[in-house]
Parts: structure tokens; C-alpha cells; sequence
């Protein structure tokens, strides 16, 4: 709990930074001194350490539960310097609290891995329905539970709350809280030509769009959500997004109604039922955001975003940042004439175009329409309308790849073939066929990236193509194997700068689809691996990284929230940091972490599907 700094040369400055910023914290500096060379600042690190200390074991286990059928297998994390327990046990709780040993077995060594011991004890033979903790060298874990119906309701919180909160340009209620209101409704002036922005937003020499340098480009103050704890719109997120929700609806048709979501008069009711399925309408309200721009600037944008640092650290209601009213450089500074005044608050939109943010946006507005028919006519005609003639103008002219901050966008050929298959399974047009059969070498060389596009067309594709598919999936299958031996859970963890529950959640999502096509070659095994990894079992702790769900869960999250240290049910945090070289992190009493803490709206998208996939295959059963 202390540490010690000294320091040979100079003097240690220590500055508490908590008074400057609800992110700080204390800073020790030492000045550089002018025209030194050498050594110029030594300074020694002491850490106060207990000797013989050892650390509590964790009890990684799922804290939603498990379905009776499934493989039941928890993770024991020992301190190396620990002696293992040869048992653990599995005690039912009974309807009084009491506690009744059902299940006592063995714990199997699996070895090292980053700076642990790892132990497994396997339950799978316990299939009555109850609620159980698992015990182990005297240390017991919370309730949870084994039942039938475990998945059914895991994925409620991120529909009902976390995407509604996300929601940019409404007035958001709940009960008696007010969670924003109608932000952002001056959107959007055009950015600055050849700017470089913050949170990798540029602009290019041109604007690419008939509006000035800014200018106000009307008609961007329609849908979209929040990014993630901040508010910026990043079409590359807004388009991945729709799309999970797409694939949502359409695999598993989820008609739930808990909000009431009027998009005409810009407000949303969470808790209040409106008779209308709720991911139809997140559906409708991503869509918004996207079309929009299309509208607005005959092409795809790389985002919006607020133009000064100050606001982009803004905490607290999103509709604060700004006044809501149109810039006008012609009024002073605190001068309003009806819907604009002289406030120099309103959101850049960056617009330099890119033809895979095209092609990315066309294919969730052609897979758009294909949901909105019935439910938005003229909406889901426009939709589709925009996609094909994105299809056309990029397929009429040289590719366009400008950089957006460090990215283009997206990769091209995958961006290509993303809004090929969508176009194809709307319209079932050849010229689409055939243009995926072009870039089929492309699906062959990422297959585990592109096997969920692959299973989606398959009603389309030659059989020649097909029995392609089922070796790749053979291919692929044996690359499954690689994960057990890699680590003790049995999923990819990432060790990059941002955590890996997406990539986690991505590899349930593949391993879903390919097991509905071949499940006898992929077990549904491999789709649940990706939830109990979420929900507990993982290094470091045995929290659950969705917040609310599971008996112990995320409470101090990166969310919009931030600074009140808590959280947005439904919401998914990045999860374990492996901090070089074998340090597994999620800090639970500090939120400010984005690489670890942050909600993302693509993830909690995705996370939607994996628990609707989760509850299929043993619906099936």
C-alpha cells in the first residue's frame, strides 16, 4: 500500500491532481534541468511488500449461471507461491440459506499462464435446476445458478437501458430521472479543411461536400448514438452497430417492448411500452444517423464531433455541451436571433469521403431495408435506394482512401464484400453474386474473420463454393484447438492496448454460425466459451463484465456517467488489460480506464446476438 520515491538529482515536486479534473490523480515530477546531458534525473522506486504474502485464489465461474446441458468447468487462479487444494466443492442453496454439499471433485493442474497457476474443476455432471456456490480451500463464490432459462433475460439490460442512455439528439426519461436531454440539435458545422483533430478525426485538403468551412450543413441532427462514454458519432461504429442489430432481428426476432421511442418528437420513455419492438426501433434510430448523411452530403462521413478539448472531456448531461442553436459568426458571442446565436459550441462533421465508409454505411442501409419494410415503407425505399447508388458511384470510379486520423475507414475488399452480401441477400441481384465471387479469395484468406458473411450467403453460392466453405470450417476447426492450449479458458485474450472482450465476443458470434451450418464439425461448446468468459470466468477476477448482469457485475464503468463512479445497466466493458509482461488488469474501483472500463456501442451490439445465440442452440436442443 506505499510506495517510496527518492531521487538523486533534483528535486520531487508532488502534485495532487484530483482538484484539477475527476480523472486525476497525484502526480510526482522532477524539472529537467537546461542544458544537461547524460543522466540528468535519477530517481529510485521503493515498494513497500509483506513478505510470504500470498493472494486470495480466484474462482472464475460464470456469475449468470449455466444451462443444465452445458459444460460447467470454473478456472482456479492460484499466487505460484500458493500450495493447491486437491478438491472443490459445489454446495446447493436451499430456500433458507442453508448450504448442502452436492458435488465434490477433483482440481485438475492445467499450468502456467501469464503469472499465475491455473486449476479447472468441472461440475457438468450437476444438471438439477438450483441455485449453488462453488467452495474451494475454504473460500466460496456468490450465487448462481444452474437453470434452463439461465440466458433468457441476460441480454434486457442493454436493450432497455444501455442503447436507449446512448441515444444522441433525444430527450432520454427514466422514472423520475432524466438521463440527457435532446442534445446536439445545432449538428453540424463543416469541418476545417487540412485538419488534424483529437480522437483520430481529420479533414482533408477539399471538404467534399458544397458546404464552406463552417458552415452549417443542415439536416445531421437526426439518430445516431453515443460512441461510447463520450459523444461523438463515428459512422464506422454507427454502421457496425445497426448491422448487429440486424442480424439480431432477423436470426432471432426478439419482439421485446419495454421504451417508448418517438422519433418524431425526439423523446424516449425507458420502462413505458409503446407496442413497438424496441431493436426494431434502434434499428430505425441507427438508420437515421446514417441516411442523414447520405442526405445531407450525397456520401458517408467520418463522423461528428465537438470542435473544442473542453467539451470533449465534458462529464454530466450531453445537452449542455451545447446551446442547441445554430452557430452564426455574424451575432456576438452571447447574441441569439431565433435558431442560432453567436456561441461557437456546435459539433464539426468531418466529411472527407472514403469509399469503405461508403461501402460500410450502404450495406447497413440495404440490410436496413430489409427490416424496415412493414415498419418505415418510405424509409427502407430510400435506404435501399442509397445503397445501390453507392454501389454504382464506387463501382464508376477509381477508390477513394483518405485517412481518418490513423485509419482509412476500413479495409477496403472487406468493406466491399460486407455491403456486396447485404445488397445480395436484399435484392438477390446477380451482380452482386457475382462480384462476391470475385473477392472470394478475400473470404478464404480471413476466413475466420469473414465466416459469418460466408454462412449468410450460403442459400446463394454455387454447391462447389459450399463444399469450399465446409473445409475451411474443417480448416478453421482446428484452430479452435490452438485456444485450449493457449490459455485455461479456452477463448483469444487479447494483450493489445484496448481489452479483448470484442474480439472474445466476435469469436462466440463465428463459432455460432458456423455451428448452425456444421455442427458436426463446430460444438455449440465454442459459442458458450465467449459468455462464461464475460460473465466471470477470466483472469484477474471473477466479475462479470456486463453491468447488472450476474450477481456480482461492472459498477464503476467508463460510461458517460463516469464521475459518479457508476455505471449503465447493460453496458460491456473492454475487460482484461494484460499489462506488459504478465499483469492481468480491470480496475473495479476506478473508472477512468477507457482501455479497460469503456463502453462501447459496438460491442454491446454484438454482445445482443451472442447471448440470443446462446439461448437458440439450447433451444434447439
Amino acid at each position: 500500500r506505499r510506495v517510496s520515491i527518492s531521487s538523486e538529482k533534483g528535486d520531487l515536486m508532488l502534485f495532487d491532481g484530483r482538484n484539477q479534473a475527476q480523472n486525476g490523480w497525484f502526480v510526482v515530477r522532477t524539472l529537467i534541468p537546461e542544458g544537461v546531458t547524460g543522466e540528468v534525473v535519477i530517481w529510485h522506486l521503493k515498494a513497500n511488500t509483506i513478505p510470504g504474502w500470498i493472494r486470495k485464489p480466484v474462482i472464475g465461474h460464470s456469475q449468470v449461471g449455466y444451462h443444465p446441458d452445458q459444460k460447467k468447468i470454473a478456472v482456479i487462479e492460484l499466487d505460484r507461491n500458493d500450495d493447491p487444494s486437491p478438491n472443490a466443492l459445489l454446495l446447493e442453496v436451499d430456500g433458507h440459506g442453508n448450504f448442502k454439499n452436492v458435488f465434490s471433485g477433483n482440481v485438475i493442474k492445467w499450468g502456467n499462464y501469464l503469472r499465475y497457476s491455473y486449476f479447472t474443476f468441472d461440475f457438468s455432471d450437476v444438471k438439477e435446476e438450483g441455485l449453488y456456490v462453488i467452495e474451494y480451500d475454504h473460500q466460496q463464490t456468490k450465487p448462481f445458478r444452474i437453470a434452463t432459462g439461465v440466458y433468457g433475460n441476460a441480454w434486457q439490460p442493454t436493450l432497455d437501458i444501455y442503447f436507449p442512455v446512448q441515444m444522441d439528439h433525444m430527450f432520454v426519461n427514466e422514472a423520475y430521472r432524466v438521463w440527457h436531454g435532446a442534445a446536439h440539435l445545432d449538428d453540424a458545422l463543416q469541418a476545417p479543411v487540412n485538419h488534424k483533430h483529437f480522437d483520430l478525426y481529420a479533414q482533408g485538403p477539399t471538404t467534399d461536400t458544397p458546404y464552406k468551412p463552417g458552415e452549417h450543413i443542415p439536416g445531421l441532427n437526426v439518430g445516431g448514438w453515443f460512441d461510447a462514454g463520450d459523444f461523438d458519432i463515428r459512422t464506422s461504429s454507427q454502421y457496425q452497430t445497426v448491422l448487429n442489430l440486424i442480424y439480431t432481428w432477423e436470426s432471432f426476432r426478439p419482439e421485446r417492448d419495454e421504451t417508448t421511442i418517438d422519433e418524431k418528437n425526439r423523446y424516449v420513455d425507458i420502462h413505458y411500452p409503446d407496442g413497438k419492438p424496441d431493436m426494431l426501433q434502434q434499428i430505425e434510430h441507427g438508420i437515421l444517423g446514417l441516411i442523414a448523411q447520405h442526405r445531407a452530403t450525397g456520401h458517408a462521413i467520418n463522423g461528428i464531433i465537438v470542435p473544442h478539448l473542453s467539451q470533449y472531456t465534458h462529464l454530466g448531461d450531453a445537452v449542455s455541451m451545447t446551446d442547441n442553436l445554430i452557430y452564426d459568426p455574424n451575432l456576438d458571442s452571447l447574441e441569439i436571433v431565433c435558431n442560432r446565436s453567436g456561441t461557437f459550441d456546435d459539433r464539426w462533421a468531418f466529411t472527407s469521403e472514403s469509399t469503405p465508409l461508403n461501402y460500410g454505411s450502404a450495406a447497413a442501409l440495404a440490410a436496413g431495408s430489409r427490416v424496415l419494410r412493414d415498419y418505415n415503407d418510405k424509409l427502407a425505399e430510400e435506404c435501399l435506394a442509397t445503397a445501390k447508388k453507392v454501389w454504382s458511384k464506387e463501382h464508376s470510379r477509381e477508390p477513394v482512401l483518405f485517412r481518418h486520423g490513423n485509419t482509412t475507414g476500413g479495409n477496403l475488399e472487406a468493406e466491399e464484400l460486407r455491403c456486396a452480401v447485404e445488397l445480395l441477400i436484399t435484392t438477390g441481384d446477380k451482380e452482386y453474386k457475382n462480384r462476391i465471387e470475385e473477392l472470394w479469395p478475400n473470404i478464404e484468406s480471413r476466413f475466420n474473420w469473414n465466416a459469418m458473411m460466408a454462412m449468410r450467403i450460403l442459400p446463394f453460392l454455387d454447391d462447389t463454393i459450399k463444399d469450399r466453405i465446409r473445409s475451411l470450417t474443417q480448416a478453421y476447426r482446428d484452430t479452435l484447438d490452438k485456444h485450449i492450449g493457449q490459455n485455461p479458458y479456452e477463448v483469444p485474450v487479447s494483450t493489445r492496448g484496448w481489452a479483448g472482450n470484442g474480439w472474445v465476443v466476435y469469436y462466440g458470434i463465428t463459432n455460432y454460425w458456423l455451428y448452425k451450418t456444421f455442427p458436426d464439425i463446430i460444438d455449440r461448446e465454442y459459442v458458450l466459451k465467449s459468455l462464461n468468459y464475460l460473465y466471470g470466468c477470466h483472469p484477474g477476477s471473477d466479475i462479470s463484465f456486463v453491468s447488472a448482469v450476474g450477481t456480482y457485475s461492472k459498477k464503476i464503468a467508463y460510461g458517460n456517467n463516469r464521475a459518479d463512479y457508476s455505471f449503465i445497466a447493460g453496458g460491456v466493458v473492454p475487460g482484461i488489460l494484460v499489462l506488459p509482461p504478465d499483469f492481468p488488469e480491470n480496475k473495479e474501483d476506478w473508472p477512468f480506464l477507457w482501455g479497460e472500463n469503456e463502453y462501447v456501442i459496438g460491442l454491446g451490439a454484438a454482445y445482443l446476438f451472442l447471448v440470443h445465440a446462446a439461448i437458440d442452440v439450447f433451444r434447439e436442443s
